[in-house]
């Protein structure tokens, strides 16, 4: 069964999860050390903020190929946040793998709507 076309961003799942994620970095980030405030928290916090708010703006671009543009924005941003889990981990600031099925399952629909909109174009 198919879902309803969305009449909101937030309506998507995907943004949905996303958003869910920034809440998680946001809950994260708190236990950093206080001199990473203005580092790793900081970047943490723009990078995650980056994916929901692209997935918003890209959802009321009129063009398919400018709405796939900023769907493959929050990718790299979403990549980036990857990274800074890695390195938190490495660190031992955070256990490592932490948030890594949320950014995996955010990865994975970020994907399948990037695809879709691809699809629809050709």
């Amino acid at each position: 069964m198919a879902l309803p076309p969305a009449k909101t961003f937030e309506d998507l799942i995907v943004w949905q999860k996303a958003h869910q994620l920034v809440l998680n970095v946001y809950k994260l980030t708190r236990s950093l050390p206080k001199e990473e405030l203005f580092g790793l928290v900081s970047q943490m916090r723009r990078s995650a903020v980056s994916i929901p708010a692209n997935i918003a703006e890209g959802f009321k671009r009129r063009g398919r190929a400018d709405k796939a543009r900023h769907m493959n924005i929050a990718q790299g941003s979403l990549e980036e946040l990857r990274y800074h889990f890695i390195l938190c981990g490495d660190l031992d600031y955070l256990k490592k793998g932490t948030a890594a099925e949320q950014i995996a399952e955010v990865g994975r629909l970020l994907n399948g709507y990037l695809q879709s909109l691809q699809a629809s174009t050709s």
